[in-house]
């Protein structure tokens, strides 16, 4: 089961709608790294067995850089809701999950 790491520009609610397919992920809020360095969220993800969820294109850039784990689930589309939002990694399970 992989556990996700919710980056700051994605809902908290997320955890708990997910929760049913991504049980014991996160949000970096409520871990206290909501003013978190991506470095520092990277590095907790990678020590912690989490991928990280993001709209944030610099932690595909550490990914390059430092290499992997954690994984990195980029969300890239523009403005969009927390449903869409969870409706891509429902429908993402699978691909995620291997």
């Amino acid at each position: 089961m992989k556990l996700l790491l919710f980056d700051q520009n994605i809902s908290p609610r997320l955890v708990e709608r997910l929760a049913d397919i991504y049980p014991g992920s996160a949000h970096v809020f409520t871990l206290g790294m909501g003013d978190a360095l991506d470095i520092e969220i990277w590095q907790y993800a990678h020590d912690h067995d989490y991928m990280i969820v993001t709209k944030d294109a610099d932690f595909s850039e550490l990914g390059v850089v430092r290499g992997f784990p954690p994984k990195i689930v980029w969300i890239r589309r523009g403005n969009c809701s927390t449903h869409e939002i969870e409706t891509i990694l429902r429908d993402g399970f699978d691909s995620i999950e291997t």
